[in-house]
Parts: C-alpha cells; sequence; structure tokens
C-alpha cells in the first residue's frame, strides 16, 4: 500500500540530504519518481542541501496542482511510482490534499520533507495539514544544535543578529547570518523565548558562561 509520509525536523536537520537519498535509493530499486520543491536557497526548479548535493526539480508554485501534473504524465505514458517533496511546509493545503489524494487513488508513495514551525513557531499551513493527513510523521534523527549546545527546537529569523518575530511568514534565507540581511538561526527553546540569538550572546554574555571555550558556536 502507498503511503504518505513526513519527515520533519528543524533547519539544519538534514531534511533535504534525506530527501535526495530517499530519490537515490528508490531509483537504485528501479523505481521512477519525480522531485518538487518550493524556495529552495539554490533558486528555483532545484532540490540542494547544504552538503553540497543538488537534483533538478520541479517548482512547486501557488497555483500548482500535483493532481493534473500526475495524471497529465501518466496520460501521456509516463510512470510515476514515488514523489519526493521538498519545502513541503511552503505548500498549500489544497496541494497537501491533491498529494493524499495521488496515495489514495493512484497508489502513489508520496514522501514529505519539511519544517514544522516558522520563525514566530506557528505551524506552517502546509505543515498543519499534513500532521493532519499523513500516514505516518517521523522526526529526523540528525539533531540541530543552538549556540548553547542544547538540541534545538525552533526556527528564528535574524535581521543583522536580532532575533524578529513579526513579518511575512515566507522570507527565504539561509543560516548563515549577514549583517542587516535576513538570516535565520536554530535555537533551543529556553533561547528562542530570551530572544538570544548567537550573535546576541556573543555581545552580552561572558566568555566564561559561553560553550566551547567562549565561541558562541
Amino acid at each position: 500500500m502507498a503511503e504518505l509520509l513526513y519527515f520533519t525536523g528543524t533547519m539544519d536537520c538534514g531534511k533535504s540530504t534525506l530527501a535526495l537519498q530517499m530519490d537515490h535509493n528508490h531509483k537504485a530499486r528501479g523505481r521512477l519518481g519525480r522531485i518538487f520543491t518550493s524556495h529552495d536557497r539554490a533558486g528555483e526548479s532545484v532540490l540542494s542541501s547544504r552538503l553540497g548535493l543538488s537534483a533538478d526539480a520541479v517548482e512547486v508554485r501557488p497555483e500548482f496542482d500535483f493532481w493534473d501534473y500526475v495524471v497529465h504524465e501518466l496520460t501521456r505514458g509516463g510512470r510515476i511510482d514515488y514523489v519526493v517533496c521538498d519545502e513541503a511546509q511552503f505548500y498549500s493545503p489544497l496541494q497537501i490534499e491533491q498529494l493524499a489524494r495521488l496515495v489514495d487513488e493512484l497508489q502513489i508513495d508520496v514522501f514529505c520533507f519539511g519544517i514544522l514551525t516558522d520563525f514566530r513557531a506557528t505551524l506552517f499551513p502546509g505543515s498543519a495539514r499534513l500532521v493532519e493527513l499523513a500516514d505516518r510523521m517521523e522526526l529526523l534523527q540528525v539533531e540541530a544544535l543552538c549556540w548553547c549546545g542544547e538540541r534545538a527546537t525552533h526556527n528564528a529569523r535574524t535581521i543583522g543578529g536580532e532575533m524578529v518575530t513579526e513579518g511575512e511568514q515566507l522570507v527565504v534565507g539561509d543560516i548563515v547570518s549577514v549583517d542587516h540581511e535576513v538570516a535565520y538561526e536554530v535555537l533551543c527553546r529556553r533561547h528562542h523565548r530570551r530572544r538570544l540569538t548567537q550573535a546576541r550572546a556573543r555581545a552580552t554574555l561572558s566568555p566564561e558562561v559561553l560553550p566551547f571555550g567562549g565561541a558562541a558556536s
């Protein structure tokens, strides 16, 4: 039986790497699939990981219809055994429902990868719908770390190293801090609540309370 699976975690937990590995493993068994993504850090129509791996993908825009795309491919004689969907948090609830329909009516395996919550610790609409519909949801085992060394559980948006909690839900960035530009950082819940980012910790805390010999990294 086909399944709708959701693999999730914070940023920097290896979800895109796992998505590429999942595609590789199924191809190695003779299965044919498609890769989808949305707002990847490397640009449109590509699935990339921070390890330097990448693959061509179909860009999922707001008007994209998974059901129409797959049915069109099949009626033209194509074969689709599975789909890999990265950055699934950016998909609309309707698009998640279309993915569930592929599983139920066409017996196509759907593997979704994404983060649960945004920089405000609020569920993305796409992730919320996946939590409601997925046959299984798996928390990725590669733990991202807060600057303090504890397990990171929350995603933070920063501007010039300062955490912000207002703004558009979708602003593309990465986890590399650039002064005065939008960036992202993973934090433990305690430091997310306190808005204590790595840059702020370096500026305000004495070296003896910082991990790793005084370098908040």
